[in-house]
């Protein structure tokens, strides 16, 4: 197991439909903020019976806007996958999972969906969401780790399976 080259990176790759919802959320975001900042500047605290609540109210809606864009800025800039000397890592924004390389049982290329799964001995398995032209630079990466794992083409042309070690 001579694999010592440091971790590889893939970043997931967003459809374009999920990467305008992410700055959707983020413009919304502001808007939220902005809009509470025009309530605070117009109605103020003074207004209320008691002042408590407009305060929490405005607190709780510029911490939700704010979270709001610190969860989806974050699966901007942190989703991905990792690879190194033994585990393969998932980063979904703040979300994220290790899994160990040698437990990995089988890798399925599925032409006819072009998925890439990867298949553990806990019968679970996960769907590779990067760059189609990345698919075989990971699977590369994932067979120099641990060259067990079976690799397999689920072709569009039949249901059979390609066998590759």
């Amino acid at each position: 197991m001579g694999y010592n080259t440091g971790m590889k990176i893939f970043k997931y790759s967003f459809t374009k439909f999920m990467t305008v919802a992410i700055y959707v959320g983020i413009a919304l975001a502001a808007v939220a903020a902005g809009v509470n900042t025009y309530f605070v500047i117009t109605e103020g605290i003074a207004s209320a019976a008691n002042p408590l609540y407009p305060v929490l109210q405005y607190s709780l809606l510029y911490l939700v806007a704010a979270l709001a864009v610190i969860l989806l800025v974050s699966l901007l800039i942190s989703s991905y996958y990792s690879i190194d000397e033994k585990y393969f890592r998932t980063s979904f924004g703040i979300i994220k999972s290790k899994y160990e390389i040698a437990k990995i049982e089988s890798i399925v290329l599925d032409r006819t969906t072009n998925k890439l799964s990867v298949y553990f001995d806990e019968n679970t398995f996960i769907v590779i969401v990067v760059r189609e032209e990345w698919y075989e630079k990971f699977i590369s990466e994932l067979l120099k780790v641990n060259p067990n794992v079976e690799y397999s083409i689920l072709s569009k042309d039949n249901d059979s399976d390609e066998k590759k070690s």
